[in-house]
């Protein structure tokens, strides 16, 4: 008897196990497994990018998502691809990445979707078919023109100017620059840009810039400084030249690294965004775009606390550029 009720509770046990529900497939977004994204900045010690880790940090926590975030300790994008083969290797759920060079990196990108990963790029733009979305921080036109209308209200009708770039091959930065000179040549044909200097994203090596930008035109009226590391940099050029106020800097930067010169006066304005915000965006938008809920042709996008976006196309906007000076620069702390 006690044979017959063993094999029977064993015959029960093995019918359980043939008929077993199967087991979810595994994948990117699977709930049995914490999603990995993977942030790259252009370079990890730029406190620009620094500040929008802070807002993707903030993301992450929210949606508990884990962050990897690694990047070139100067801009190399031979070192982005080779960081983002990696992350093929180790199988991550979604790249962000601010690209150095756009179609240096492209290849890199286009393999990562081909292994099932959602790409996303921010800041600044890589092939269109190397990515799934753009989380843009103003459009490259209204960049360019912001800058270009504020260099000729402090400039006047006529005068010259030099800018002050991070790389000659930059994507973000050379689109800019068309805008820039689109809106020159047909609003203000009189102001003349003299030189184009890139500084590497250092801060050092733009105030070196500035200097010569000073030595080889002695009737430059302005700097304009279009990576944040070089607005402090040619500012500090400036003062040590003893040339604030003949000397005018605007750029692209953080508040923090210029409210001294703002207050000095040596640098008149700085137009951005907030960056805290761009890396929240970013990390919302990659987390919806691995889980399924952000598809191609969507006109909207909901992040978080910081509210909805509108999606053109493929890029999802943060907004427009906002200019800090020194009547407003107190009221932020990035």
């Amino acid at each position: 008897m006690k044979y017959l009720i063993v094999t029977a509770i064993l015959g029960m046990l093995a019918f359980a196990g043939c008929n077993k529900s199967p087991e979810p497939a595994s994948g990117p977004v699977s709930p049995a497994k914490k999603m990995t994204i993977a942030l790259m900045p252009k370079s990890k010690g730029n406190a620009y990018f620094i500040s929008c880790k802070k807002g993707a940090d903030k993301a992450a926590h929210e949606l508990n998502v884990e962050l990897i975030f690694d990047g070139p300790t100067d801009p190399d994008p031979a070192r982005q691809n080779e960081i983002i083969e990696n992350w093929i290797t180790l199988g991550v759920d979604a790249i962000a990445v601010a690209c150095e060079n756009k179609e240096g990196i492209s290849t890199a990108l286009r393999k990562a979707k081909g292994k099932g990963i959602k790409v996303i790029t921010y800041d600044s733009d890589a092939a269109t078919d190397s990515r799934d979305f753009f989380v843009n921080q103003a459009t490259a036109q209204g960049i360019g023109f912001s800058l270009m209308d504020e260099a000729a209200r402090l400039m006047g009708p006529e005068g010259e100017f030099a800018i002050i770039t991070a790389s000659l091959t930059a994507a973000n930065m050379n689109e800019w620059q068309k805008n820039i000179e689109a809106r020159r040549a047909k609003n203000y044909p009189r102001l003349k840009m003299v030189a184009l200097r890139p500084c590497d994203d250092l801060k050092d090596k733009a105030q070196s810039e500035a200097t010569a930008l000073m030595a080889a035109n002695p009737n430059l009226k302005l700097i304009m400084a279009i990576c944040s590391p070089a607005v402090p940099g040619a500012a500090e050029a400036v003062k040590q030249a003893g040339k604030t106020g003949k000397v005018k800097v605007i750029g692209l930067g953080l508040p923090n690294e210029n409210k001294k010169y703002l207050k000095e006066g040596v640098t008149e304005s700085v137009i951005l965004w907030k960056t805290e915000d761009l890396g929240y965006l970013t990390i919302y938008a990659a987390h919806s775009l691995a889980n399924g809920a952000l598809k191609a042709g969507a006109k909207t996008f909901k992040a978080g606390t910081i509210g909805d976006f509108e999606i053109q196309g493929d890029n999802i906007l943060l907004g427009k550029p906002f200019v800090f000076n020194k009547d407003n620069v107190d009221q932020f702390d990035f």
